[in-house]
């Protein structure tokens, strides 16, 4: 059981996670023992998720869920599998926890007058700029 909030938990059997050799620190280890962990979680398939939070995440997570609604999160960083395992545990956490966040509601603000006028002036200014590059009239 993997906590996410307080009120929020993802069972054990709703993740998968698979060994494979890694390419990271270890010498000669990392060629004999699978110890990269990629986990997969399946967000379509979820039951821990309510419809809204479904949304939420596949909005914010667009880019890491493949066609078949799966989240692949990979670590490779440590010697042990242990380690790795916790590792992508913990990034599997924060990035649901960051994609259940409800986006911020964007506040209509007025221009200010002083930025109209600086547009403005800026303007005037290299209106005239051009307008002295070109031939006099006689």
């Amino acid at each position: 059981m993997i906590s996410i909030t307080s009120a929020l938990s993802i069972p054990d059997n709703e993740i998968n996670f698979i060994t494979s050799r890694s390419s990271g620190p270890g010498g000669q280890h990392v060629n004999k023992t699978s110890s990269k962990v990629t986990l997969v979680f399946n967000l379509e398939k979820s039951t821990a998720l309510s419809f809204h939070q479904k949304y939420l995440i596949r909005g914010k997570l667009a880019n890491r869920i493949n066609s078949k609604g799966e989240l692949h999160l990979s670590c490779e960083e440590h010697r042990s599998q242990f380690r790795n395992k916790e590792e992508v545990v913990e990034r599997f956490r924060k990035l649901l926890l960051d994609g259940l966040k409800p986006p911020k509601v964007r506040r209509k603000t007025k221009v200010p007058y002083s930025t109209k006028v600086k547009r403005i002036n800026g303007k005037k200014k290299r209106a005239n700029v051009k307008k002295n590059r070109s031939r006099p009239d006689y």
